[in-house]
This record gives structure tokens, sequence and C-alpha cells, in this order.
């Protein structure tokens, strides 16, 4: 039997297992070539699935990279174009990303939106094709490049966002950067109340625990870590009000 099978036989098993993936009403495409590389390509129903999935795929034994094409199903259908004036309206609106000049591509020109008439102090070019985002660029803090990312994610029509932002001069991430990374994104969301929700990092598990209003704000305040640049997984603690 070719290795390769077997290898593909024990991504598919362990999604399969996992009720986070819906790999029976959302399947895959999961293939190995012959260097070891893993393509998953299809679409899974949210950021928690489709990280879960590359998770357990890195896991298997032979599989030596993963070719990543999953995509998310979208909370409302939008073009390329309406996603790419969202995000580049969340990131204008964004006070933490005042110093920053914003371009966008469109229809194979790059339109600027420079902040104010000072020197910028970073760079984010906004890309989206068939509903995934591109931030490209140069910004000054891993703060900076993970709550773009997050602002990215929030726009409802967005399938995936590839955030390749560089952050000059280059900072030493940690289990506290991703900490404060989510804390911030939780106060930003409007439905959520941050002051009652105690954040905790540890290998890039995020732990979760305090108390919300309701089972609702608790799923969101879960999705909002799992949108955080560099978190491997979210261990929901929670409790309800309600």
């Amino acid at each position: 039997m070719d290795p390769r099978h077997g290898a593909e036989k024990q991504v598919r098993a362990a999604l399969e297992r996992d009720p986070r993936v819906r790999l029976h009403t959302h399947p895959l495409k999961i293939s190995l070539d012959r260097e070891g590389a893993l393509l998953l390509d299809g679409e899974l129903p949210d950021i928690a699935a489709k990280k879960v999935a590359l998770r357990h795929a890195a896991s298997v034994p032979g599989v030596n990279g993963i070719v990543d094409r999953l995509r998310i199903t979208p909370s409302r259908t939008m073009s390329d174009a309406e996603i790419r004036d969202h995000v580049r309206d969340a990131l204008l609106e964004e006070p933490t990303l005042s110093g920053c000049s914003i371009r966008m591509a469109d229809g194979g020109r790059w339109r600027s939106y420079p902040q104010s008439t000072a020197i910028p102090t970073c760079s984010i070019d906004i890309e989206v094709t068939d509903g995934v985002v591109t931030l490209n660029g140069t910004v000054s803090s891993l703060s900076q490049k993970r709550l773009a990312g997050v602002l990215a994610w929030w726009v409802p029509g967005s399938r995936d966002v590839i955030n390749g932002l560089e952050v000059a001069p280059p900072e030493e991430d940690s289990d506290d950067e991703i900490t404060e990374a989510v804390k911030v994104v939780l106060e930003k969301d409007p439905l959520i109340n941050a002051d009652r929700i105690r954040v905790t990092t540890r290998n890039a598990v995020v732990t979760l625990q305090g108390m919300v209003a309701n089972h609702e704000e608790g799923e969101m305040a879960e999705m909002d870590a799992w949108y955080v640049f560099g978190v491997d997984q979210v261990v929901n603690q929670l409790e309800y009000a309600s």
C-alpha cells in the first residue's frame, strides 16, 4: 500500500472524529504528494474548524507540510469589491492604525488612502480574491498585525484572511503577546463585555474564563480569540448568566 494513502486516511479519520470540523456536511479534498505536502481544499463552517483541521493534519506522521486551501462559509454573501471596501474602512477607522497608509488593489491599479499628511509609520495593502483577503505591508508591532487581521475577519463576507504583514523592527512573539492581543480584540468587539472575561495563554492555547451574559456572547468571545493570528487553540471555560 502506498504510504501516502495511509497518511491521507489518518488525516481524514482525525477530521471525522472532531465535531468542530463537521466533515460529513463539509467534505474536503485531502491528498498527499510525493514530498509529503498535504493538500486541504474545501469550505468549513468557521475559523475554529479551519484551525482545528490544520492542527490535526500537521500532527499526522508523514505530513511534511500543508497546502492550505481551506475557506470559511461566510455569514453573508458579498462581492470582492464590497469586502475590500469594508476592510479598508475598518482599518481607516481603527485608532491604533491611524499612522498607516492604506492601499487596495482595484482593477489592476492601487488606490492609496493616507491617514494624514504626516509621514506614515506603517503601510497595509489589501487584496481580495474570491472572498479571500490578503494583507501585505509593514506595521510597527505584532499587536497592529493581529488587530488588522481580526478586522479583516470581522467583515461578514470574508472566507479567509492571509496575514502577510511584516513587523519592523521585528518583535519576539510570546504567549503574553497573544494574551494582550486577545484582550484588545475582545475590548474592540461591541457585543462583548470584555471586563468580565479573563484571558490566559500557554503554548499558543488561549483559555477564556469568567462570566458572560449568555451562550451567544460566549460563542462570539471564543470566535474572536480564534481569529487572532498565532492562536492554535481556544479553550472556552466561560460561564453563562442565563
